[in-house]
């Protein structure tokens, strides 16, 4: 079996919502843009100790190749799944977010630019 078989995206969706959402916002502190990704933004995400997001990722696709960008590790309890990364994108054809539920796993999404 390979990794890439047991990532999940928007179209195995349950009652939780697991998918990142890739959104730009504006960064007046980077004089330009910066990426807000946000794990269960329609609906909250669970965040006890038995049921959590722990980590986000976000890569880049440049070339055919995914360059990392940005990581978030986030803790139990205290840990909000929306985080923010400041990059200069202007290489990048797309956007990747790849996030872990302790619970449902691996699931992405991403972004055209």
């Amino acid at each position: 079996m390979r990794l890439g078989e047991l990532i999940k995206t928007g179209s195995q969706e349950g009652k939780e919502k697991h998918v990142p959402v890739i959104e730009l916002v504006s960064c007046k502190e980077c004089g330009g843009n910066a990426v807000k990704i946000t794990v269960g933004k329609e609906v909250t995400h669970p965040n006890t100790i038995e049921h959590h997001i722990k980590w986000i990722v976000l890569f880049g696709a440049k070339n055919g190749v995914a360059v990392h960008i940005a990581t978030f590790d986030l803790g139990p309890t205290y840990g909000i799944p929306t985080v923010v990364a400041h990059a200069k994108l202007d290489d990048f054809s797309e956007l990747i977010a790849l996030e872990y539920c302790n619970v449902h796993g691996l699931w992405e999404s991403s972004l055209k630019l």
